[in-house]
């Protein structure tokens, strides 16, 4: 799916849209600022300098252009027939004072909430803009990860240091993805070669993505909201494979430890499999030989029916969850879509569960005791993590219900058409084209996901993010 994008135009519905987006968070208890003792005591936070100065190595990030809070820095080089990947992550421990202010308000949050008029930041924007954030041409403390890879993208070993380091480049993925179509040397260079070696090792290991095309609210620069829905581009799955890689070595290291959390989700059931199977079939591109996430992989994304098929896999990426274990590791660490167990741990500065990770995981390297305040709360943290993805989805999905009902309020009375991608019970879920709409309707008895329907837009509320569509 190319890169489309819907605008609401400046309008009355310009103005009840951003009173509706400004009303979430209210009812979210998402509040964006953040109490003076905690913008007090960030004020004063630092980190000691490491012994081990990396500052030699000319790491990079690569982010969402615009980006301030940057969590990771990689390198890369060849070694012989394999390679050498350090990835630097944001030393947020090092930052944050256990039972501190920071630390309970942290807590509260859970996660950077990312709203379409804001973001609502998990920690300040001094950490986490600035003193904490790996931005270039300034030194850092991070917790820099070295992995010895052999020529199959196989890791053969890895290490975890605490480290000085300075970031050389801010990348952004559509200028990186141009560097690399131009045939540019630079940074990056190696990424799309050890990217598509550790895809082949998720393949190995039964791994699945679903890859569905991303969809967000965005803010133009004449102040006007809009949809906009594209396909990642291969640099940002590529890069996200040195995240996965990360986050698997960290399990591996509080499995062997018998401390830690693990980021986990089940096999999917054979019903759940029978279930895929049959909407294949109906949509015409049956899945009948193979693991599921070779079959996913193989879709031609330009195929309408791909969208369908990938709504469809949706309920096979269900039940992850956080299980946290002390003494014993679990009996079910996997983490299904990956293929191994697996743990989050390249976000700290995003997401609060990552700083317990990076602490255990760090103590566990250097042979050292698991610091008190990690252990002490690990159970919290599954209960933490989940308000706050649930707080997260919430914020999501009636961000997008409201700006959609905002694009739709032109064609109030008038008829539009519909690409089916699932039905259910009477009603389907439908896409729209232009504008890019995603929205429920009733439809006749019979009608099958894929088929395109035509509907009447009977009414729309901006404030509820409602829409009424009929046959």
């Amino acid at each position: 799916m190319p890169q489309r994008r819907s605008h609401v135009a400046p309008s009355a519905a310009q103005t009840e849209l951003a009173a509706a987006l400004s009303g979430l968070r209210d009812n979210l208890d998402a509040p964006v600022e953040f109490p003076a003792a905690v913008l007090a005591e960030a004020e004063k936070a630092t980190a000691s300098t490491p012994e081990l100065d990396l500052r030699d190595i000319a790491f990079a990030t690569l982010d969402p252009e615009g980006s301030r809070d940057l969590d990771q820095a990689f390198h890369l080089e060849r070694d012989g027939d394999g390679y050498t990947v350090r990835y630097a992550i944001a030393d947020v421990p090092s930052f944050v004072d256990p039972g501190g202010a920071v630390d309970a308000e942290a807590r509260r949050r859970g996660q950077t909430l990312y709203a379409a008029d804001g973001t609502i930041p998990l920690h300040p924007k001094v950490l986490s803009e600035d003193r904490a954030s790996l931005l270039p041409g300034v030194d850092r403390p991070a917790l820099v990860w070295t992995f010895s890879l052999d020529s199959a993208g196989a890791v053969i070993d890895f290490r975890l240091e605490r480290a000085l380091i300075r970031s050389r480049e801010q990348l952004d993925y559509v200028s990186a993805q141009a560097s690399l179509d131009r045939g540019d040397n630079g940074a990056v260079t190696l990424l799309p070669v050890i990217g598509a070696l550790r895809i082949e090792q998720e393949k190995s290991r039964g791994g699945a993505s679903l890859n569905l095309p991303d969809e967000e609210v965005v803010r133009t620069s004449d102040g006007t909201y809009a949809i906009e829905r594209r396909r990642p581009l291969p640099v940002e799955d590529w890069n996200a494979q040195l995240s996965l890689m990360t986050g698997m070595a960290a399990a591996s290291l509080m499995l062997d430890a018998k401390i830690g959390v693990l980021r986990t989700m089940p096999q999917p059931d054979e019903k759940s499999f029978d279930a895929f199977r049959h909407q294949t079939e109906a949509l015409g591109r049956p899945w009948t030989t193979g693991r599921y996430g070779d079959y996913l992989r193989e879709l031609d994304r330009d195929d309408p029916l791909t969208l369908p098929i990938l709504e469809a896999a949706a309920s096979l990426f269900r039940g992850a969850g956080y299980v946290v274990f002390d003494g014993t590791a679990p009996v079910d660490a996997m983490q299904a879509a990956i293929g191994a167990p697996y743990a989050h741990t390249t976000a700290p500065l995003r997401r609060l569960v990552d700083r317990w990770s990076l602490a255990i995981c760090l103590a566990i390297s250097r042979g050292e005791e698991i610091p008190a305040w990690a252990r002490d709360s690990l159970n919290e943290l599954p209960a933490l993590m989940q308000e706050s993805a649930q707080r997260a989805s919430k914020l999501d999905s009636a961000t997008i219900n409201c700006v959609e009902a905002a694009l739709l309020t032109p064609f109030v009375g008038t008829t539009i058409d519909a690409t089916v991608i699932a039905v259910h019970d009477g009603r389907a879920t439908v896409q729209i084209a232009d504008p890019a709409v995603t929205a429920s309707a009733p439809v006749p008895t019979g009608t099958a996901a894929g088929s395109v329907v035509r509907l009447s837009v009977r009414s729309v509320d901006i404030a509820e993010g409602k829409v009424e569509l009929v046959p």
